[in-house]
């Protein structure tokens, strides 16, 4: 058994109390502030203009899109909060935009009211995903040197750091009841999967291969972990269950299958994959079988996110010589340009 040491940061958050006024891209007509409307109705995405990398949302057939944020920063990598109420994001205020030092965690209104910064002396550049019920975000962070893992309240109260090791723990992913933490550690002389409990207590290592393994995605049951591992000479998609039991292989390729990503239903896994040199989409069943390729282009497709009925799937491609935004279906056909912006980081809302 792993103990955790959990050390409690006391930290200030920042509100910044903004009226809900919209900046609408070029081409669409005015309206409110989307804070109203449907869940499972609008996609929040990083687009750059001007210079500077913003979030806007916009609805699935490309139409109603708001810009939420003005800072003067970049800011990047948009998450929906449960109830679609909230958005956090990454911002970085100073630097350049490959510097990692100065990135932080900040969080809005749907509509882009009511800012509140979270990580005032942390760096939160990495991967991050909001508690079940909405009260907490759990981030990485590489501010003393080495990626860690934390969570901080959705109001910017109780920050705490779940890890501490000498090594990087990165890639946390709540269960979905809450309950566990999964993340990826070195802490063992290569890459594992490891399970915690919330408050960063009894972690225990699910996998163990000479292999690098990463990316866990929890099932929408919570009984199975799916991830990447190089175990077989290539990064390839793999199932466990939670506690650690019957290993499956999903993928088989001579190239990199990687970031799995269930569909709502549990049903459905979305993968990247890499043919011909160029990274494609493609779903199949939660057992491997039944591999549909969504696209086939020779330009980058990649960064998908499932619509809330696991109908849609959006993504990132550049075949049309930026990184734009596009719908499919998970079954297949042809994909739908939502906007032509040079676009990151699409999520669609729950």
């Amino acid at each position: 058994m792993i103990t955790k040491r959990v050390f409690l940061i006391l930290t200030t958050p920042v509100v910044i109390v903004v009226a809900a006024m919209p900046f609408l891209l070029a081409g669409t007509t005015e309206r409110k502030a989307p804070a109203g409307e449907t869940a499972g109705e609008r996609i929040v995405f990083a687009a750059k203009r001007g210079g500077n990398w913003d979030i806007y949302s916009t609805r699935a057939d490309g139409t109603q899109m708001v810009r939420l944020t003005t800072l003067a920063s970049q800011d990047r990598m948009p998450i929906w909060s449960p109830d679609a109420r909230k958005i956090a994001f990454e911002c970085q205020t100073s630097g350049g935009v490959d510097d990692s030092s100065k990135w932080q965690l900040w969080v809005m209104d749907a509509n882009g009211g009511h800012l509140i910064h979270l990580t005032t002396d942390i760096v939160a550049k990495g991967s991050r995903q909001w508690s079940p019920d909405g009260t907490r975000i759990v981030f990485e962070s590489r501010r003393d040197g080495n990626s860690e893992i934390y969570t901080v309240g959705a109001d910017g109260s109780r920050l705490v750091r779940l890890t501490n090791n000498t090594v990087d723990d990165r890639s946390p992913t709540w269960a979905p009841d809450g309950t566990k933490i999964a993340f990826a550690s070195d802490r063992d002389g290569n890459r594992e999967i490891y399970v915690m409990d919330a408050d960063g207590n009894q972690a225990r290592r699910i996998t163990d291969d000479a292999a690098p393994d990463g990316s866990p995605a929890w099932s929408p049951d919570g009984k199975s972990i799916a991830f990447v591992s190089a175990r077989d000479g290539n990064r390839e998609v793999y199932l466990i269950q939670a506690d650690g039991r019957r290993l499956t292989r999903l993928t088989r390729d001579p190239a990199d299958d990687d970031l799995p990503l269930w569909s709502p239903d549990g049903k459905l896994i979305a993968f990247r994959s890499l043919r011909e040199k160029n990274y494609d989409v493609e779903v199949m069943r939660a057992d491997g079988s039944g591999r549909v390729r969504l696209t086939t282009g020779p330009e980058y497709d990649g960064s998908v996110t499932w619509s809330k009925d696991g109908t849609r799937m959006a993504f990132i491609s550049s075949r049309t010589g930026t990184d734009a935004l596009y719908v499919i279906s998970p079954a297949g056909g042809k994909a739908s340009l939502i906007t032509s912006e040079w676009v990151l980081d699409p999520k669609w809302s729950p």
